[in-house]
């Protein structure tokens, strides 16, 4: 199917979609506020947060007189020892979601044999990756606000938001999959490649996409921050869609013209098709679930979660070319789709006129020996000796802007998420 047609299913609107009832450990409240089942709508109040440096107004809502600074170093350890524990709940969650999500609709005749292979859809799409997208939602809900709001309500909510972070990102490797054509997706067959599948998986990727809506609605509808998510994951959608965009019109299939590999380029496709959704959004939703609105605050935190995100998308295309599928879980194929990737903006910087014609000879052709031919040129060009430059570089940078960054956020948050993917793997 055209890449066209494809991108057009991702432009799904909030309207008209269903909602599955079900009983779960969440009840909802008649009023526009929700409180967990050990606290009364009395005893929330709003308050004002004072940073140590400066002032910001936001909205959260705890027991009054216990207002601890976030990152308060004497919840700090309370929050990391409940790590582990953290991920393998986070685990647990996701099979109970699938159930919510595909029984009550499994119970209609019309359209149970739809149900069944929906589940299959997301127990195959959904799962199987690093999680860290989803995990950060709780890591940074932990870090953001007092021990009092630690409930099992709250935390359920934040895994729940984290899964549709996960299911997210599903919807767009599926559909990205296919525009690439790749092969393998997370050490299996990427599903549209999977029998009796092809391009049901465009629907089946809709489908993905459209549960996070029910799941948000069957949660969080009762909070003050619901619609500051629904915006938020419709703005992300949108500005991933737009660097989709940017990507498949820079790289063509058939068409390598590498003047359109710049820099500029590159940082924008990034920006918009990885950061946002990799890095901005789960820590934007944990803002607002924390009931920290205030402009400057998310401001302030979308500034270093952009720069991570294109840090994380540099190691990224590295990976593709240098990394071991057995760890990475994918074959790298960035060089014969003609991808605007970080190793060829480099290598254009760094060749000389007869590498420049044989970089045009070979890129962006699926053909081994001409694949092989680039990748031996990028030995000669000392690629992997660049990254390693960048990556020291470019992490002490991240850090200083971290270090230098107003003090209304807990920098301990940051720098976790940081050092999570300096010198990572996979």
């Amino acid at each position: 199917m055209h890449p066209t047609v494809i991108l057009s299913r991702l432009g799904l609107r909030l309207a008209g979609r269903s909602m599955v009832r079900v009983a779960g450990p969440i009840t909802r409240g008649g009023g526009p506020y929700e409180t967990s089942p050990h606290e009364s709508a009395g005893h929330l109040t709003r308050r004002h947060f004072s940073g140590r440096k400066k002032t910001f107004k936001s909205q959260i809502w705890q027991h009054p007189g216990s207002q601890p600074a976030m990152g308060d170093s004497s919840n700090k350890k309370l929050k990391m020892a409940s790590h582990d524990a953290d991920i393998e709940r986070f685990d647990e969650v996701f099979q109970q979601l699938v159930t919510e999500l595909i029984d009550e609709d499994a119970k209609n005749p019309e359209i149970s044999d739809a149900m069944v292979r929906f589940r299959k859809v997301l127990e195959y799409t959904c799962p199987g990756g690093k999680r860290n997208r989803g995990l950060s939602v709780i890591t940074s809900y932990r870090y953001l606000v007092s021990s009092d709001q630690l409930t099992e309500d709250n935390i359920h909510r934040a895994m729940v938001v984290g899964w549709c972070i996960e299911w997210l990102q599903a919807f767009f490797l599926v559909l990205d999959d296919i525009m690439d054509q790749s092969q393998t997706r997370r050490g299996q067959p990427c599903w549209y490649r999977v029998e009796d599948v092809g391009n049901m998986a465009i629907n089946d990727a809709c489908y993905v996409e459209s549960c996070i809506y029910k799941l948000l609605r069957r949660f969080c509808r009762g909070q003050p921050y619901y619609v500051d998510l629904l915006e938020l994951f419709q703005g992300t959608t949108y500005k991933t869609i737009v660097g989709q965009s940017l990507d498949l019109i820079t790289s063509p299939d058939g068409k390598v013209n590498l003047s359109n590999f710049t820099e500029e380029r590159y940082n924008a496709i990034v920006k918009y098709k990885t950061a946002f959704y990799s890095f901005h959004l789960p820590v934007a939703a944990a803002m607002y679930m924390a009931g920290i609105t205030s402009k400057e605050s998310h401001d302030n935190a979308k500034t270093i979660l952009l720069e991570m995100g294109r840090f994380f998308q540099i190691q990224d295309d590295y990976l593709d070319c240098y990394g071991d599928p057995s760890v990475t879980g994918k074959v790298g194929t960035d060089v014969e789709e003609n991808k605007c990737s970080w190793l060829v903006v480099q290598a254009l910087r760094l060749v000389n006129k007869e590498q420049r014609e044989l970089l045009q000879e070979n890129y962006g052709q699926n053909d081994a020996a001409k694949v092989a031919t680039v990748k031996q040129l990028y030995q000669e060009l000392r690629l992997q000796d660049e990254f390693w430059k960048f990556e020291e570089n470019s992490y002490s940078q991240l850090m200083q802007l971290i270090n230098s960054s107003h003090q209304d956020l807990p920098k301990d948050m940051f720098t976790e998420f940081a050092r999570k993917i300096y010198k990572r793997q996979k």
